[in-house]
């Protein structure tokens, strides 16, 4: 469920301080955070964030078209090893 359009979008006040308190042209300095619900606003264009998922940090630069979305989506929780097993590797070995 979204959150209620007469609330706006969810945006962390910390995170958006250390987006303000970066200076203009220092664009290579990761801002680290663990709000992975926040909603990346236009401000935040040229940033890169080390957004938290659980056991490191995930480094996310955010462009123009990821503004509404959540740095959450950007950082995923789980990692996807494969599908198969014994059979799975004799197909590869085939190939």
């Amino acid at each position: 469920m979204s959150r209620s359009l007469k609330k706006g979008p969810y945006i962390d006040e910390k995170l958006l301080e250390k987006v303000k308190n970066l200076k203009a042209g220092d664009n290579k300095t990761v801002i680290k955070t663990w709000s992975r619900s926040a909603a990346i606003t236009p401000e935040m264009i040229g940033k890169t964030f080390g957004v938290y998922n659980g056991k490191e940090h995930i480094r996310v630069y955010v462009t123009e078209e990821m503004v509404g979305h959540l740095l959450g989506e950007f950082s995923p929780t789980k990692k996807f090893v494969r599908h198969g097993g014994k059979m799975q590797r004799e197909q590869e070995k085939k190939k």
